[in-house]
């Protein structure tokens, strides 16, 4: 047997094994550089995505990949990241740094979005997030979030806009580094004020997720 027919061989017992252990839900296991500690998982669609540091061995992806999909499948945890909690953040964020006057009407989490890292629409007071916020920081997901809020007062990125976010002290910064991910993902606020948001979802939206931080390393 070749070495690409071994290594196929083992992704595709190890893809089983994972199914198996979720109990028929299929798994797929993301590894990324940018992660240290932190261990996630949510659903997409009809799969569990488990996020994993880079340097974890294969030991520790089984161990914790197990752990995450057990942790998600029970629920535990769940609602802490979702849109329960999401709106909380948007009623927080408006009241310190818009003065309350931006009531959002509802607040989500949605699957990934081809074109934008979220999505608002004045005319019903909704907001979208895309489910790739979920890898940034907590300082850059409040500025998406209350630039969203910010369109619910001027729908428009003119100077009237803008002038809102100058409350918010991470702003350029963190508009810097969203420019930067977007250099590689494509995404962006061009296009952030829409009606109809299904041409700019993959999946369903993502119901629940598990984070936890491992211990050891």
């Amino acid at each position: 047997m070749t070495t690409a027919a071994t290594t196929a061989a083992r992704t595709a017992a190890t893809t089983a094994a994972r199914t198996a252990a979720a109990g028929g839900e299929p798994v797929e296991v993301r590894r990324s550089a940018k992660r240290r500690r932190t261990v996630s998982a949510y659903r997409d669609g009809g799969r569990i995505v488990v996020l994993i540091p880079a340097r974890f061995t294969r030991a520790e992806e089984a161990e914790w990949v197990a752990t995450m999909v057990a942790r998600l499948q029970r629920g535990g945890g769940a609602r802490r990241s979702g849109d329960a909690a999401l709106a909380r953040r948007a009623a927080e964020l408006s009241r310190d740094y818009l003065d309350g006057r931006a009531r959002a009407a509802g607040v989500r989490w949605v699957g990934v979005m081809r074109t934008q890292w979220a999505s608002c629409t004045p005319s019903t007071g909704t907001i979208r997030l895309s489910a790739a916020l979920r890898e940034l920081p907590g300082w850059v997901q409040d500025y998406v979030l209350l630039h969203e809020l910010a369109h619910l007062i001027v729908p428009g990125h003119g100077p009237r806009f803008w002038a809102l976010l100058q409350a918010y002290p991470r702003t350029e910064r963190a508009r810097g580094y969203l420019d930067g991910v977007s250099a590689s993902t494509g995404l962006s606020f061009a296009d952030d004020l829409q009606d109809d948001l299904q041409d700019d979802v993959h999946g369903d939206p993502h119901e629940d997720r598990a984070e936890l931080t491992p211990t050891s390393g």
